[in-house]
């Protein structure tokens, strides 16, 4: 098979790890891809968001399966023009990606279908909105409506921070058109954690938990990010809170998007926080997690050629998914700044100083002719490491960590702390 990855992050990097591990497979290639995609497979020099343009390659290059790594295509229909073309492509068609490229539409389908979520209204006028938050007690939490890199989500712990996340959304339009309307939210305490499964739009096959860090800071401080770093298997989250997600939120959910004609194809990804004892969504996204496809993937024991190929012929009841009982962590290291303005091109040292057996996987980096791989990104690599129990998968990425370096580079140092103490 000939297979194309579009998009250009780790999460893609790993992908493309992961396929290539299939002896279904004999050529990979990666839209745009990074450094480290280049080493596994073939890059080529197009921007995810140019649907056309993809697909004519994909065309041209016999593609046999095409799968999609980020938002922002799903969103423009990149799903829908494959099909069109008759090229195989996993992944939800524009209509059911706006279970994430909307989160006024996710919270309306919730709402009406009963799906367990926080309390929330939706605006798209200032002035309404501000009088309703007016009423309200913080923490309050505040989501532009649209895509926005994972960074649109405001947790404001006083009512300056809840105005000032509102006016940045609706008024001052840092999110662009993805601000135009805005979800102001109850505030939930409890833990949270990413359940992500595998569905042809009938059978639903729920993968193993992790969790994710948004903030860029030690003790969750500092601005949201894309994600620092993820770690699996949360011991909080047990296969029968699996269970109850799956009866609860995920079946239910694709069961919805049937009934309003646009039925899900690919990978549902509920953001969940347990409050109680109970399970609430606090949003849905409709594509592999980053960072949490860097520590699931490397857990998947089943060929996930054949996974994906499932889904896309709607047999995925046929399908045993297999997973082994090894812990796994993930920490990103990201340039100086990020999330916010950073600098790029700066040489990263001793990627070759590490153990056999860890695992880096490329996100913002760019190599040169002569092989030596620079910073292109925010966030750069994440490294990630397996084990017996999360003790020793943590203590292998947290000793490799120090052997890289380029210029600024930062990173967490409490990923998957909590698991271990």
């Amino acid at each position: 098979m000939k297979v194309m990855i579009i998009g250009g992050g780790a999460r893609e990097h790993t992908l493309a790890w992961k396929i290539a591990q299939s002896p279904k497979v004999k050529r990979i290639y990666v839209a745009p891809g990074n450094a480290g995609t280049g080493l596994a497979a073939h890059n080529l020099s197009l921007r995810p968001t140019d649907i056309e343009a993809l697909g004519k390659a994909a065309q041209e290059k016999s593609i046999d399966l095409a799968v999609v790594g980020p938002e922002v295509p799903l969103a423009l229909g990149i799903v829908d023009h494959f099909n069109d073309l008759g090229i195989p492509i996993f992944g939800p068609t524009k209509a059911a990606t706006q279970i994430e490229s909307s989160k006024v539409f996710a919270k309306g389908l919730m709402q009406k279908y009963g799906i367990p979520c926080p309390k929330g209204v939706a605006f798209s006028s200032y002035s309404e909105a501000q009088k309703y938050l007016q009423k309200q007690q913080p923490p309050i939490v505040i989501k532009a409506d649209g895509l926005a890199a994972g960074k649109g989500v405001t947790v404001a712990n006083t009512m300056e921070e809840a105005e000032k996340a509102l006016a940045n959304s609706m008024k001052k339009k840092i999110f662009g058109p993805a601000g135009n309307k805005v979800l102001i939210e109850e505030h939930l305490v409890g833990k949270e954690v990413s359940l992500l499964a595998f569905t042809d739009g009938k059978t639903v096959i729920p993968m193993i938990p992790a969790c994710d860090y948004k903030r860029v800071f030690d003790n969750d401080q500092g601005s949201n990010t894309g994600g620092m770093g993820s770690y699996s298997p949360p011991s909080f989250f047990n296969a029968t809170l699996t269970q109850k997600v799956t009866q609860s939120v995920l079946t239910p959910a694709i069961n919805a998007l049937t009934k309003e004609g646009m039925p899900y194809k690919g990978v549902l990804y509920a953001g969940l926080i347990i409050s109680d004892g109970e399970p609430k969504v606090l949003e849905f996204n409709a594509r592999f997690g980053d960072p949490e496809t860097q520590v699931t993937l490397p857990r998947l024991k089943t060929d996930l050629i054949d996974i994906l190929l499932a889904v896309i012929n709607d047999n995925l009841d046929h399908i045993d998914i297999n997973w082994s009982s090894d812990a796994c962590v993930g920490v990103v290291m990201a340039s100086a700044g990020y999330p916010g303005s950073y600098k790029t091109g700066f040489f990263i040292k001793g990627l070759d100083k590490l153990d056999e057996d860890i695992l880096v996987f490329h996100a913002g980096t760019k190599s040169d002719e002569s092989g030596n791989i620079y910073t292109n990104g925010g966030r750069v690599l994440t490294v990630a490491a397996t084990g017996k129990n999360m003790a020793e998968a943590r203590n292998k990425a947290y000793r490799n960590l120090p052997h890289i370096y380029f210029e600024g580079c930062h990173y967490r140092q409490d990923i998957a702390a909590r698991e271990i103490t």
